[in-house]
């Protein structure tokens, strides 16, 4: 099995309960297959680069799983006949793609907590150096 990540958008005119049910029927899709599910995100009514199709808003949502190849097409069928999907990309992650995105996932907010941490450390380096001085 493979690592893969995917980005779908989906038209701005659904509803919220539209949106959700379209998204569980991708999740299902996979699950069916065998797929392991690894995260989801759910990105929001998002401004879109280009306009397509007339609109220029969508909803994104993110999905990392685990699947064999074969899945992978029937999923990318799927999202070509769903007429509430307005684009897509999967990409298969690499072994440290997939490390990555685990560390990613796993430390949410960790730039900014690490850069605090840094921050403070600067700190107290210069505290006990003026102590030394002294």
């Amino acid at each position: 099995m493979n690592n893969y990540e995917t980005v779908f958008i989906l038209t701005p005119v659904l509803s919220d309960v539209q949106m959700k049910e379209a998204v569980e029927k991708f999740k299902n899709l996979l699950t069916d297959q065998g797929a392991e599910i690894v995260n989801e995100e759910n990105w929001g009514l998002r401004k879109l680069a280009y306009p397509i199709d007339k609109k220029t808003t969508g909803f994104y949502t993110f999905l990392e799983f685990k699947a064999d190849p074969s899945v992978v097409a029937r999923l990318e069928v799927n999202f070509r006949r769903d007429e509430r999907v307005i684009r897509f990309l999967t990409i298969k992650q690499d072994h440290f793609a997939f490390e990555y995105a685990e560390k990613r996932r796993n430390n949410k907010g960790g730039k900014k907590q690490e850069a605090r941490t840094q921050d403070t450390a600067k700190v107290g380096k210069k505290v006990e150096l003026e102590e030394k001085e002294d």
